[in-house]
């Protein structure tokens, strides 16, 4: 069972480590490549702040993004803003994000995301967890997979496997950290392939940070899993 109350704790906790990361860089260092392909770090930072945002309105029962063309339109508008603006953003649309965590609601109610996508408002801040903690390591500032706390690399992996459990495209495999284990891809009898790496490793496979070629696989080649 998800306890949003928590998840929200660790989403202020990653936010302050994130706007402390951010307020070393300068406006020269904020316009480099992040390592998202076709990205600035600006576009990461813009993204952060609109999705917060965004999982307000779906707290408040509204539609995520207006469209997907606005979000994205939203993302290249605030991208080339000052160092100044765009940590101000960050930190105004956390405060609002918290805010609207805070505040009285059925946390068993059923919300919607984005495309169609539906999930329990109780893991909206466990969403909303992931897209700081992956997006700083994105910036390439320092921050690294291995950095994520250990509770999150377990939930992650886990949120992930279960997020392409059932797909037809990836092969029934079983994913271990040498401690525990997770099965994922389409239905077998038995997992055709084993996965066995350490958590960062696993979560950089799994989110599509990483080639996976520190990991160990038998049973077969490593899967090629579908973007998120």
């Amino acid at each position: 069972m998800m306890d949003h109350a928590h998840d929200l704790a660790c989403v202020r906790e990653a936010t302050d480590r994130l706007l402390t990361a951010v307020a070393t860089m300068d406006n020269a260092s904020l316009a480099e490549s992040s390592r998202l392909p076709g990205w600035s770090r600006g576009h990461v930072l813009a993204h952060l702040a609109r999705n917060a945002d965004a999982l307000v309105n779906v707290l408040q029962g509204r539609p995520m993004y207006a469209s997907a063309e606005v979000r994205d339109a939203d993302i290249e508008r605030d991208a080339p803003r000052p160092l100044e603006v765009q940590l101000a953003d960050l930190r105004d649309s956390a405060a609002r994000f918290q805010a609207a965590g805070e505040a009285p609601a059925d946390w068993t109610r059923t919300v919607e995301l984005r495309n169609g996508v539906t999930d329990s408002a109780s893991r909206v801040p466990f969403r909303r967890w992931v897209e700081v903690e992956l997006h700083h390591a994105d910036l390439g500032i320092g921050y690294e997979l291995e950095d994520l706390p250990a509770e999150f690399l377990e939930r992650e992996t886990g949120f992930l496997a279960e997020r392409f459990s059932g797909n037809p495209d990836v092969p029934q495999t079983r994913i271990t950290d040498g401690t525990r284990a997770w099965t994922t891809g389409r239905a077998a009898d038995e997992p055709a392939i084993t996965v066995t790496g350490r958590p960062a490793e696993l979560v950089g496979w799994l989110a599509g940070r990483r080639d996976g070629a520190a990991l160990k696989v038998r049973g077969g080649a490593l899967p090629k899993l579908p973007p998120l």
